[in-house]
């Protein structure tokens, strides 16, 4: 089963911290391997050794990491935001939008981002309106 918990929002991870062993433990060794067959300029192959998955699952854990790491590393909240949406909408496509049940997970999703902004405006001591001319760009 791939890992898709890359693109978790920060604030349901900060929600998580402490409580909660896939969020203390699991997550962060699992990015502690990614990282260290990423900077040694290793493959598919040895992430999934890594990893103990499928070389077709390791490929989607580094597309979604690659991705997560764009999100959270965006230069302002805004861009963030904006990263993060994009990213639901085309996993949302790519998945197939054919049923009102995969529009309301779609809207889900961009709540979920939601909260991360609000989590990054609080983290940069800002209000949605300092991105107001931003956010409509």
């Amino acid at each position: 089963m791939a890992k898709t918990y890359f693109l978790c929002c920060h604030a349901n991870y900060a929600d998580h911290l402490g409580i909660n062993p896939r969020f203390d433990e699991y997550m962060p060794n699992d990015i502690d391997i990614i990282e260290k067959v990423v900077k040694a300029g290793q493959g598919i192959k040895e992430l999934a050794n890594e990893l103990d998955v499928e070389e077709n699952i390791a490929q989607q854990i580094l597309s979604s990491y690659t991705t997560a790491k764009e999100i959270v590393y965006a230069e302002t909240a805004e861009s963030s935001f904006r990263k993060g949406v994009k990213s639901s909408i085309l996993l949302s496509l790519e998945s197939g939008l054919k049923s009102e049940e995969d529009i309301d997970n779609l809207v889900n999703q961009i709540c979920y981002r939601a909260s991360d902004l609000a989590y990054l405006l609080d983290l940069e001591d800002k209000e949605l309106s300092d991105y107001s001319e931003a956010l409509r760009e």
